[in-house]
């Protein structure tokens, strides 16, 4: 069983061309090892202009590859900046006079408003 061979737009192009140029379909396809009918598919195509569209589309895939890429590359360097910066608070000095729990909150300190019981009082209005 033959394999499965996959031609780039130019080399399509370029048979195509060459088949409208002057050079038969026989030449072509034992030069280049493809079948006849290929050729002459390839010739429609280049008449209806789909190579065109065919190139438009590699472009737009390429590009999209290439920010992918770039966003990989970007959550790359985010997750070892996350990594880094979980050690680093793991390893920072915590200070000892205040209170940082995350359900108490550090002291507040009495507002106009507030009555001067203490940070104790807390009053609902």
């Amino acid at each position: 069983m033959a394999k499965h061979r996959s031609h780039s737009i130019e080399f399509k192009r370029q048979i195509a061309q060459e088949f409208i140029a002057g050079e038969t379909l026989h030449s072509l396809a034992k030069r280049h090892d493809v079948s006849r009918n290929l050729i002459r598919i390839w010739v429609k195509k280049l008449e209806a202009g789909a190579f065109d569209e065919d190139a438009r589309a590699a472009d737009l895939l390429q590009e999209y590859e290439a920010k992918m890429a770039a966003l990989e590359r970007m959550v790359g360097r985010q997750a070892l900046e996350i990594e880094f910066l979980k050690g680093a608070l793991k390893n920072a000095p915590r200070p000892r006079s205040a209170i940082t729990s995350v359900i108490t909150g550090p002291m507040v300190s009495p507002s106009p408003r507030m009555p001067s019981d203490g940070p104790a009082a807390v009053y609902l209005l």
